[in-house]
């Protein structure tokens, strides 16, 4: 027996209306997480090259920029500021003495576990509001979003 056919991609006016109708409070909700968790260590974008490092391991500063969506002079300053802190350190490439990789630290590692455990608990304190029917459409919806963030990948040339 044969497989059904895969649906094609949404069209941009379904995903548009979709994208109106939840940008408000999806915009509210960021706020609020991004206000629970301001007094940590680390910003959010510290967090992901933490975790893509954690994830691929030592990584040149290219691959880094490329995989966070972001140009080489961000990626390096990021790098450098989690670097002074004892974070990230940069080692020579045994395949390519000429190039530099960049390694999670253990106490990189270390602050990444702590800060990760908050932010986890600072969501579990907002979806704590959900009851449990709508806990579980949300546990659903956990599977769609862990798409969204590893299928989405803008152009670096837009402006």
């Amino acid at each position: 027996m044969s497989e059904p056919a895969p649906k094609p991609p949404t069209n941009f006016e379904d995903a548009l209306a979709v994208a109106r109708a939840i940008q408000p409070s999806l915009n509210k909700l960021m706020l609020l997480f991004q206000r629970t968790t301001e007094g940590s260590s680390l910003t959010t974008s510290q967090v992901s090259i933490m975790n893509q490092l954690r994830m691929r391991g030592p990584s040149r500063v290219s691959t880094i920029a490329q995989a966070e969506l972001i140009r080489m002079p961000t990626a390096s300053n990021a790098l450098y500021q989690l670097e002074r802190h004892g974070f990230v350190e940069r080692r020579r490439d045994e395949q390519d003495r000429r190039g530099v990789l960049v390694a999670l630290t253990d106490l990189g590692e270390s602050e990444l576990e702590v800060v990760s455990k908050q932010r986890a608990e600072a969501l579990a304190e907002i979806l704590q509001w959900l009851d449990p029917n709508e806990m579980d459409e949300a546990r659903d919806l956990t599977r769609i979003i862990s798409r969204l963030a590893d299928v989405y990948r803008p152009t670096m040339d837009r402006d």
